[in-house]
């Protein structure tokens, strides 16, 4: 099955419910605008939970480098996903393998010689950066995969993972607002609809073992000449 990551998780439960079901990477957010955002203590108590392999990714926007270090530390995080208009810079100098989110060419060309794990395609609106529940661009998505690993996000269910996964073509997915009963509180039903749909995709309808791509988990930060050419 494709990697699968639930983001804005802000309850135990919730996380060790997605694992269950068969998600590899979980999303705790430390913007503190979000209605997702943690303290770090609290993601660590959720993180000191979870089983060795599945990975713990932090969700920041814009933030300095120390802050992020020790949130990094306390958290027990295993990557770090910068959401914003984060520098170069910082993306270089991230304790932990960085996925990058960007939203159009000009974002993707700004990070493009930055080593990533992955590069994250998202929706966007003037008063939020994720959780939008908004599809994000999908041919985009295909464009970006030919640069580096690449993870589709913005307004994912149940309803719509067959045609995204045809169309954008993306080496994981990540879910937040269109599985959830409330800002931070993920949906029973809804995961276990949305895991069941994408268990039949891959089944029938999704080429498999695509790049080495296969777990959240294995993510590093490739050297260049990986995925950029030099």
């Amino acid at each position: 099955m494709i990697p699968v990551k639930i983001c804005g998780i802000t309850r135990v439960e919730d996380a060790l419910l997605a694992i269950e079901l068969g998600a590899a990477a979980i999303g705790l957010v430390f913007y503190p605008k979000s209605p997702r955002c943690l303290e770090a203590g609290t993601a660590g108590l959720i993180s000191e939970r979870l089983p060795s392999h599945v990975a713990r990714v932090g969700v920041f926007v814009n933030p300095d480098l120390e802050s992020m270090r020790l949130i990094a530390k306390n958290a027990r995080l295993t990557h770090i996903q910068l959401h914003g208009e984060e520098s170069v810079a910082l993306c270089r100098r991230a304790p932990l393998p960085v996925i990058k989110t960007v939203r159009n060419a000009n974002e993707l060309e700004k990070y493009v010689t930055t080593p990533v794990a992955a590069f994250l395609i998202d929706s966007k609106t003037p008063n939020q950066f994720g959780g939008t529940g908004l599809l994000a661009d999908w041919n985009f998505c295909r464009h970006v995969r030919e640069r580096a690993p690449v993870i589709l996000a913005g307004g994912l269910a149940a309803n719509n993972i067959a045609e995204a996964m045809a169309r954008a073509s993306p080496d994981a997915v990540d879910l937040s607002s269109s599985i959830e009963s409330s800002p931070g509180v993920k949906d029973e039903r809804k995961l276990q609809d949305f895991f069941a749909t994408l268990k039949k995709i891959e089944a029938s309808e999704v080429r498999l073992g695509h790049d080495d791509f296969s777990s959240f988990a294995k993510l590093r930060c490739p050297s260049r000449t990986s995925h950029f050419g030099g």
